[in-house]
């Protein structure tokens, strides 16, 4: 996986923030360029899980390069090619229900529509409560959609929250490699 340009956009499923800044971390010591991408969310939200300004100074200086956080930073994706993949984890239900209807209108859209416009393989990574209700049709969609890929995903609650997906963000890097040979990993379903 040497040599690979790697997207890596994150939005604000806030409570899987450490599970991404560890697959970050690991990606990067394989020698994978690596450009954060936030959604406007992500970027500006303080949680109880961590201060804004301090996640991404931490994936700033993991990946050594600047976050593209605005729509007009992630347009130049496409035109410029800047990447042989693009990964979103978390992929939240609101980002998989603008992708599934074409909307473009957050910094994470924007740069999965300009990279896929060079037939170059997204890989999402969900995390949302609601996978199994109103974004089930979403992500049914989208498994149908040309060069997006699924990182294998999860129920991680199936008690209290019976409806909420997670992918295993330890599947990351397998599911790249699959993504760029132009396969989907199996099994997606854990």
């Amino acid at each position: 996986m040497e040599k690979i340009k790697l997207g890596y956009a994150i939005c604000g499923s806030f409570c899987t923030f450490s599970k991404a800044l560890e697959q970050i971390k690991i990606l990067s010591h394989k020698n994978l360029e690596i450009t954060p991408i936030f959604s406007d969310f992500a970027s500006k939200t303080d949680t109880r899980f961590f201060e804004a300004k301090d996640f991404i100074e931490e994936v700033e200086k993991i990946s050594g390069n600047k976050a593209i956080k605005s729509i007009v930073e992630a347009e130049p994706i496409g035109p410029k090619k800047m990447f042989h993949a693009l990964v979103v984890a978390p992929c939240t239900g609101n980002t998989l229900a603008k992708l599934a209807n074409g909307i473009t209108d957050t910094t994470v859209t924007m740069a999965v529509k300009a990279h896929l416009r060079n037939n170059r393989p997204v890989i999402l990574g969900i995390s949302t409560n609601d996978a199994l209700g109103a974004s089930a049709q979403n992500i049914g969609r989208l498994m149908n959609v040309r060069n997006i890929f699924f990182v294998p995903f999860k129920q991680d609650d199936s008690i209290k929250k019976p409806r909420s997906i997670v992918c295993d963000f330890e599947k990351i890097e397998d599911t790249v490699k699959s993504a760029l040979n132009n396969e989907q990993i199996q099994p997606i379903i854990l």
